[in-house]
């Protein structure tokens, strides 16, 4: 169950402070008021609508310490807390304080200060609250005492006459004790894991949020990747070609001129050299149609992950968020969160590739791609802490359409790392990939081609113009879900397309060198005949020979299904 606002009266007679103050604490996720009348004051703080009152001390018409005090006596069960706006007086800030403020803030006042002293109100009274309520259990508490006491005490004396009636009265009493104490117990054990909450959660969502925040940030990570590709790039099928071709030239030179028994080994390396030549030109030409029939059937998946209290379905909140738009920042220097606040939700994203394997919108992906938490130590750790992930949305970028689609999960597989996601695709209707339904397609050394998203969405921005790029990212505020919509519109989303060569085939895997990284997972593998083999699921970190993809034949029972 959601928890209401708290509610802040604010009463300003500058008029420009009184907006900005009230634009500032909506912002934070407060319901704030405002007022010049002091029946207003305290008849909402009589109702018992009012959390907060920040009080303009210099305000025409107003007796500050005569409010406070008749704030402060019609409201002593509700706790009321009171802030004044003062000059800067020392004496005066002082003066206030005697006559019952329970904070003082000079002007001109600072957004980041405001929104810590109000923050530090209502957080005292949260623990009047708390410690009220503890001292009418413990007076219930007294009071189930006392006429235990004086139902014993009769006992006592009806046990002269009838001492099986004491008996049994004894018993029902003991009974009773045991009882008042497991309520102490279970209103202590949640007040304590209340408190341990609101210190760790942070703790376990820190290392999770996959947003992008900071833009200058995502721009150095973005030019970092397209350097790393220009270098990967001079390293490619088309590098490896054009040095077999001048090798090539160079034997038939050196052939024409050398002696009869050199030309015998020089003509050995030459077909040795243009056999290889051959290989690459096949294996080009063969990506080259891959790559044009079924890159509009490759999409990249935006999973954004919500966490929920697991106990009352709260949501994970931001305290609030500073003018700028960024979340306010704790004394460790990390964003405040709250199962208690009304700011924005903590949001987790995680990126992931998938194809159209099927008709109806079927996708094959990972597991891990759809349920991020899936085998995930961070997050599956939340729930020793009360927490619960759980799946707020999930979309598909799909090349040529300009939208996103939104997606389900259909079935996940208790086999291998395999998901297949529903996406209601509507008139786009790109090439469906086929699965190799032959024993033998997976052999050693076989060239194979691997399509699909490593490093999410900063690959894609590397392939654009800087420029571009920079118009995307300030245009969105580094929000993820913006730069999708922004690159999506302009046609920018593409995967990327490596080949290589299977090193390995196991039961389970197959093990290839096509270079890829994390964000290419639920990428399909195309063997020669343009035929899905695998799908991507796993890399070994640092060395880029060895990637993993599950055999195709996972894949097409878990369609069966």
């Amino acid at each position: 169950m959601e928890t209401s606002p708290e509610r802040i009266l604010i009463v300003d007679g500058d008029a420009t402070s009184r907006a900005n103050l009230e634009d500032l604490l909506r912002q934070a996720g407060y319901e704030v008021s405002s007022s010049d009348n002091c029946q207003v004051v305290l008849e909402s703080a009589r109702r018992g609508l009012l959390d907060l009152l920040v009080l303009d001390a210099g305000l025409p018409g107003f007796v500050c310490g005569d409010l406070i005090s008749e704030l402060k006596g019609v409201s002593a069960t509700a706790g009321v807390r009171v802030l004044v706006l003062e000059s800067g007086n020392p004496q005066n800030r002082a003066r206030h304080l005697d006559l019952g403020a329970d904070d003082v803030l000079s002007r001109p006042w600072e957004p980041a200060e405001m929104l810590a002293r109000v923050r530090l109100q209502l957080r005292a009274k949260k623990s009047e609250e708390r410690l009220r309520e503890r001292a009418n259990l413990a007076e219930r508490g007294q009071e189930l005492s006392r006429t235990a006491f004086e139902a014993l005490a009769v006992t006592e004396k009806m046990s002269r006459d009838a001492f099986h009636i004491g008996r049994s009265l004894k018993i029902g009493l003991a009974v009773l004790f045991i009882v008042v104490a497991a309520m102490a117990a279970i209103y202590y054990r949640f007040s304590r894991r209340a408190a341990i909450e609101a210190k760790d959660a942070y703790a376990a969502i820190a290392s999770l949020n996959r947003g992008l925040t900071r833009q200058e940030d995502l721009l150095a990570q973005v030019r970092k990747i397209s350097e790393g590709m220009t270098k990967v790039k001079a390293d490619s099928s088309e590098a490896r070609k054009q040095q077999l071709e001048r090798q090539s030239q160079e034997l038939r030179a050196q052939i024409a001129e050398a002696p009869t028994d050199e030309a015998a080994t020089l003509r050995s390396q030459l077909r040795q050299t243009e056999g290889r030549l051959k290989q690459i030109e096949s294996a080009a030409t063969v990506a080259e149609g891959i790559i044009k029939t079924y890159t509009p059937s490759v999409c990249l998946i935006h999973v954004t992950v919500g966490i929920r209290d697991q106990s009352s379905g709260r949501a994970l909140r931001y305290v609030g968020l500073s003018p700028d738009g960024e979340p306010l920042i704790d004394l460790k220097g990390q964003p405040a969160i709250t199962l208690d606040g009304t700011g924005p939700e903590v949001m987790v994203h995680g990126l992931g590739s998938g194809f159209l394997a099927a008709a109806g919108g079927r996708v094959v992906t990972n597991h891990h791609v759809v349920e991020p938490w899936w085998g995930d130590e961070s997050l599956g750790s939340m729930k020793e802490k009360g927490l619960e992930p759980v799946i707020s949305e999930m979309e598909a970028f799909f090349p040529g359409s300009s939208r996103p689609f939104l997606c389900v999960t259909e079935t996940i597989s208790t086999e291998a790392d395999l998901a297949v996601v529903r996406v209601e695709l509507g008139e786009f209707k790109p090439e469906i990939p086929s699965f190799d339904a032959i024993g033998g397609a997976n052999l050693r050394g076989q060239a194979v081609v691997l399509m699909g998203y490593p490093t999410g969405v900063e690959a894609i921005l590397a392939r654009t113009d800087e420029s571009v790029v920079r118009e995307i990212v300030v245009s969105s505020r580094g929000e993820l879900k913006g730069i999708l919509a922004e690159l999506a519109r302009r046609n920018l989303i593409r995967p990327i397309v490596t080949q290589g060569h299977i090193g390995d085939v196991l039961n389970d895997k197959i093990v290839y060198d096509a270079q890829t990284t994390s964000g290419g997972s639920g990428g399909p593998l195309f063997n020669q005949r343009a035929k899905v083999v695998g799908i991507n699921f796993a890399i070994v970190k640092d060395f880029g020979g060895s990637n993993f993809g599950i055999p195709g034949r996972y894949a097409q029972a878990l369609l069966r299904k």
